[in-house]
């Protein structure tokens, strides 16, 4: 964006949702959590201004991390979805692929999870509780099997849809 859209004043975003180029996740605590703070529910621990896996100290306070907020509630952040009968035949494969990305990911962020993958009528979704991760799994998707990525992010909804289509043209359809 150009410093002369109406939309950014001195860096920050009028509707709040950014501060110095970065889109903030509406279920992100809008205010430093006491720490060491630990999730209940997966334990990731909140230490340093941001989630972390860790040992859980004796005195940390529990509060249900975003990632956790967005399965229990089924409020995805991202979807990838791979279209044609590809998926489906090869899906073993492919929950491999989205399962190591997933794995990859969360050992450095553990708000960057999978929540489910699904059968769709024209192949699989993958939802997810983060904007990156469908991101890395686009990219890993198109390193595998080509085709091609189209990525869209809502910005007002806090939404990241990745869309792989494997082409026609490509005989492993």
């Amino acid at each position: 964006m150009s410093q002369s859209s109406p939309s950014l004043r001195s860096g920050r975003r009028i509707a709040g949702r950014a501060q110095q180029g970065r889109i903030l996740d509406p279920l992100q605590a809008q205010q430093k959590l006491p720490e060491p703070t630990v999730c209940p529910q997966c334990g990731a621990i909140y230490r340093h201004g941001r989630w972390q896996w860790g040992r859980k100290p004796d005195e940390a306070r529990e509060i249900v991390c975003p990632a956790c907020r967005r399965i229990k509630d089924g409020s995805p952040a991202g979807s990838v979805t791979l279209h044609g009968g590809f998926a489906r035949q090869h899906r073993a494969e492919i929950v491999g692929l989205v399962r190591n990305e997933e794995a990859a990911e969360t050992r450095e962020h553990p708000l960057n999870r999978v929540i489910a993958i699904a059968e769709a009528d024209d192949g699989l979704v993958v939802f997810t509780t983060d904007i990156h991760l469908p991101r890395r799994i686009g990219a890993a998707l198109k390193r595998a099997f080509h085709g091609e990525v189209d990525l869209h992010f809502d910005e007002a909804e806090y939404f990241v849809r990745v869309d792989w289509t494997l082409p026609a043209s490509s005989g492993t359809d």
